[in-house]
């Protein structure tokens, strides 16, 4: 007798935080919170999700309510008592109906440092320059972290794919770091042309209207494609 096929649409509406934890369960290893909050600080948080220990409590609660994993009290190093959290055979069909069938939300770029550039002309070019350089610094130290967890993951053939998304993460910060040096290279060029557009003191101001025009170019174009 064949089993009636379950849909994605068919599963409950889980945020894709839960899937996130439900997938490192599916590894098939009984593990506790404390580990799930510290094996995706050095996986998940290089490219989608840097947790708190209460968030990661929260969503292991929410998956278990659902019967997607079972918890026990087990003794820990040094004695101490710890809940583990194993994925059931219910969890394990669901989260693979999750990486088949679940719509792929596309990324949100939402970058704190482009915006402040973007409005760059109520700072000043040296202000922007050095916003731009630490960002560079933090990037360059987010690059070396993820290469080493990266390099650590070989050596576990279960975590290939995972390897290759931190890699990707890897030359992802490493463009991100070129990307900010580009930047800093046209700061002084945005400031000449910004300076040529003013009138005496006052900040040179966009045509009236012109940002309607923009609009509508641009729906002509959607309306072309």
């Amino acid at each position: 007798m064949t089993s009636e096929k379950v849909d994605f649409e068919d599963l409950p509406n889980l945020p894709p935080t839960s899937w996130a934890v439900l997938c490192m369960l599916a590894y098939e290893e009984e593990v506790s919170g404390y580990d799930i909050k510290k094996w995706a600080d050095w996986s998940l948080r290089h490219y989608y999700w840097s947790p708190s220990f209460s968030q990661v409590y929260s969503e292991l609660k929410r998956i278990e309510n659902h019967g997607y994993a079972t918890s026990r009290m087990a003794t820990g190093d040094g004695g101490r008592n710890r809940r583990v959290y194993k994925i059931t055979d219910t969890g394990r069909r669901a989260v693979r109906i999750w990486a088949l069938d679940a719509p792929v939300d596309p990324p949100m770029l939402k970058h704190g440092v482009l915006l402040r550039t973007a409005f760059g002309h109520l700072s000043t070019p040296e202000t922007v320059k050095a916003m731009l350089r630490e960002h560079v610094e933090r990037v360059e130290a987010l690059q070396h972290r993820v290469a080493v967890d990266a390099a650590a993951a070989e050596a576990e053939p279960a975590w290939a794919y995972a390897r290759i998304a931190m890699r990707w993460a890897e030359r992802y910060y490493a463009n991100e770091r070129e990307l900010a040096l580009e930047l800093i290279d046209e700061i002084d060029g945005a400031e000449e042309i910004f300076t040529a557009g003013k009138h005496g003191e006052s900040f040179p101001r966009p045509r009236p209207g012109h940002w309607r025009e923009v609009e509508k170019q641009v729906r002509a174009t959607e309306h072309d494609d």
